[in-house]
């Protein structure tokens, strides 16, 4: 009985594989399904805000979907946010951030984009509905030149280009990230 299950289960195994064989010999051998994602594409990056001009705590890095223009990003108070497109607490926490920007005009509040799919990290700002400006940082030189943990959402709080804080954890309201700040800028 022993040996009728064993062979009945080769079988099965050799049947499998045979078809396998078959069905990848009339799709042409070697060629890739179209339907099937193998990696994902880079994306064309949709159009988002203009960024600060310069660096972002000393560091050089592009505008996400924008231009580099107006006030330096290393002058006065400026909150940085590092996020990924991927990343669910940043999806939450991103408008909370949106609206510490509107009512802190005096603050700059901007992202880094933690991702090498830059049209992804556009395009996921877009569908939040977040206008603030991010930078991209495909390589992750940011958060490796501030020995930043690897992490996301990462919130960093500067003044005058001068790291004051920075806050390893999502923020659960706008009002949770202006006592941070306030407290940062104070200290």
């Amino acid at each position: 009985m022993k040996n009728y299950v064993l062979g009945t289960v080769i079988a099965a195994i050799l049947i499998a594989v045979i078809a396998v064989v078959g069905v990848s010999q009339l799709r042409g051998g070697d060629e890739v399904d179209e339907a099937v994602p193998t990696e994902a594409a880079p994306q064309e990056v949709p159009q988002r805000p203009d960024c600060p001009a310069g660096t972002v705590a000393g560091v050089e890095l592009d505008c996400l979907g924008g231009k580099a223009t107006g006030k330096r990003a290393d002058e006065g108070v400026s909150v940085v946010n590092v996020w990924a497109w991927w990343c669910e607490p940043c999806r939450a926490e991103l408008p909370y951030l949106q609206k510490v920007a509107e009512t802190h005009p005096d603050w700059q509040v901007v992202g880094v984009h933690a991702d090498k799919n830059a049209g992804n990290g556009a395009a996921f700002l877009n569908d939040v509905g977040v206008d603030l400006p991010s930078f991209q940082d495909a390589d992750n030189k940011f958060a490796g030149q501030l020995s930043l943990p690897g992490v996301v959402p990462v919130t960093v709080v500067l003044k005058d280009g001068e790291v004051r804080k920075q806050f390893a954890q999502p923020f659960s309201s706008a009002a949770e990230i202006e006592r941070a700040v306030k407290e940062a800028i104070a200290a």
